[in-house]
């Protein structure tokens, strides 16, 4: 796309995925620690969104990720005191004592989460501690510690009060958007079911879809992390698939439960993945587009826990369509975090039996992987 192309679509796009959104965490992050003299001017960030697509996710597996220090502060859940210090009477005069929890040294991230939540009061006790990152004379935010917070907008539909416009003025805004490729990439690294990533991937629109009561269960992101944990135990436990399906609907709301359950009876008919790909069982490609799905993610969930069944993973690419194959390797690449997609891809790459693959999908990878990176 031309340069006036770019500008045009950037210009119609309000919003960005959860995946652009750790790319410039990071960014301000190397920034802050390569220049600390200008801790003072990196903006903060401020992430808006629905509730449950992911934007206190984001900085937390972001800092797990880099092994750097992370404080949630709940804002609405605290008092003016909590951020400000507590007042304490001394023979010359009224000394302050600040919170212990605030850091001293390091590197790491402080996010102030549900921040539209909190009152007026609430959000000036925090305008100089994000405006200066300071409290007066008494604490200052060491130079390797990045300021963040998140909150719900207006239009969600959740607890959203207006921000002064003054703190508003000091923070760099991003408004999170649900992207099926940025939750399936994450979904994977986190071992999330196989069985609900190939769902979404089957059924795009429904990882998040505002609908019914609000007050109760409906698709975001974060529900669908709980689906599969839910999945995950009721096979454990032994859960009957009755108590099951309510669950799930508790979670996502009765339409989308219905969907995935559609979705589960097809997928269940398939033979055992990993022994497909181990090559104890005659790979079998199934007809329909779910089973499809089914059976791509669960060889990527299998190919990234045991690094033997690469070879299965490529073989089976070359019996599946090039968009299905593409999609399968790209998932493998993504499966172990952003950071580590040119690793895998070195190793994959060389891999004996990539050859083979590369020559029958090669051009449907380059143009997949293409219009990842553009996005």
């Amino acid at each position: 796309m031309s340069s006036q192309g770019d500008a045009r679509e950037l210009s119609l796009r309000r919003g960005c995925t959860v995946g652009e959104a750790a790319a410039i965490v990071r960014y301000h992050l190397r920034s802050l620690w390569s220049h600390p003299e200008h801790s003072t001017t990196i903006a903060p960030l401020m992430l808006w969104g629905p509730p449950g697509v992911g934007k206190s996710a984001v900085i937390r597996q972001i800092c797990e990720d880099e092994a750097i220090g992370f404080l949630d502060v709940r804002l609405a859940q605290r008092e003016p005191v909590d951020i400000r210090g507590l007042p304490v009477p001394r023979e010359d005069g009224v000394h302050w004592l600040t919170a212990a929890e605030w850091p001293r040294e390091g590197r790491g991230i402080i996010l102030f989460d549900e921040l539209t939540a909190a009152d007026r009061s609430l959000q000036v006790a925090a305008y100089e501690f994000i405006l200066d990152r300071r409290l007066g004379d008494l604490y200052r935010v060491p130079d390797g510690w990045y300021l963040c917070a998140a909150g719900n907008r207006g239009e969600d539909r959740a607890v959203a009060l207006t921000m002064s416009s003054a703190l508003a003025n000091r923070f760099c805004h991003l408004e999170i958007e649900a992207d099926v490729e940025c939750w399936v990439h994450w979904a994977l690294a986190q071992n999330v079911n196989p069985l609900v990533i190939g769902f979404i991937r089957f059924q795009p629109q429904v990882l998040y879809r505002p609908e019914g009561d609000l007050q109760q269960g409906w698709p975001t992101p974060r529900g669908w992390e709980r689906v599969g944990l839910e999945l995950d135990l009721a096979r454990s436990q032994g859960l009957d698939e009755r108590s099951l399906r309510l669950v799930v609907q508790g979670i996502v709301g009765p339409t989308a439960a219905t969907e995935l359950f559609a979705y589960l009876a097809w997928a269940d008919r398939l033979p055992e993945v990993e022994a497909m790909l181990r090559g104890t069982t005659p790979l079998a490609l199934p007809e329909r587009a779910d089973q499809r799905y089914a059976l791509c993610t669960a060889a990527v969930h299998f190919a990234q826990r045991f690094p033997e069944l690469v070879d299965g993973l490529l073989r089976l690419g070359l019996e599946l369509p090039p968009d299905f194959a593409a999609m399968t390797i790209i998932d493998y690449l993504n499966a172990r975090g952003p950071q580590r997609v040119e690793e895998r891809a070195r190793e994959l790459f060389a891999h004996p039996a990539f050859a083979a693959w590369k020559r029958r999908h090669g051009a449907s990878f380059r143009e997949r992987f293409a219009s990842m990176t553009d996005d």
